[in-house]
């Protein structure tokens, strides 16, 4: 009895001391946005994190809050080299996905779009295409941001344009 108390003690202070954190599970080469859905994010200091997992080449890339209540974030992350985004609520991660590469000619861009002139109500994430002289530019890739389900939607780009208000100031 007393071994079986001494055990349970144990196991709850070794626990509470490393929780783990939603980079446990990850390895390079491997499905790393399949590995991050569902994980519980640490609570340290990024810092700490980024030095906890130098094998991944891990960065903090920014965070955003997308949803009205403030509950939901986009988290990006420079991981084994590749950029990904997480869509996280209440320091759990409800889904990921490989962020396609971006640059100046083809910016990222968070924020709201319009369809064939329509504005959409969702958060739109993406890459455009700068166009001279246009006010909107079309989109190449792009998911909304589904806050019910939670989850990146794949959306199709034909007819698909957005502002420059929610380009990356990294790519512009």
């Amino acid at each position: 009895m007393k071994t079986t108390t001494t055990f349970a003690i144990f196991a709850l202070v070794c626990g509470s001391v490393y929780a783990g954190d939603e980079f446990d599970a990850v390895k390079c080469g491997a499905d790393i946005a399949k590995a991050l859905i569902g994980r519980k994010m640490g609570s340290e200091a990024v810092v700490k994190t980024e030095a906890k997992h130098k094998d991944l080449q891990l960065k903090d890339l920014g965070a955003e809050i997308v949803s009205d209540d403030e509950r939901l974030n986009m988290i990006f992350w420079q991981i084994c080299g590749e950029e990904y985004v997480v869509l996280a609520e209440e320091n759990t991660i409800k889904d990921a996905l490989k962020f396609p590469k971006h640059s100046k000619e083809t910016p990222q861009f968070d924020g709201f779009c319009e369809l064939n002139g329509k504005k959409l109500p969702d958060v739109v994430l993406g890459v455009l295409k700068r166009e001279e002289g246009a006010t909107m530019f079309q989109a190449l890739q792009a998911w909304k941001i589904d806050q019910k389900k939670k989850k990146f939607v794949p959306l199709s780009t034909e007819g698909l344009r957005c502002g420059p208000d929610g380009i990356s100031s990294e790519d512009s």
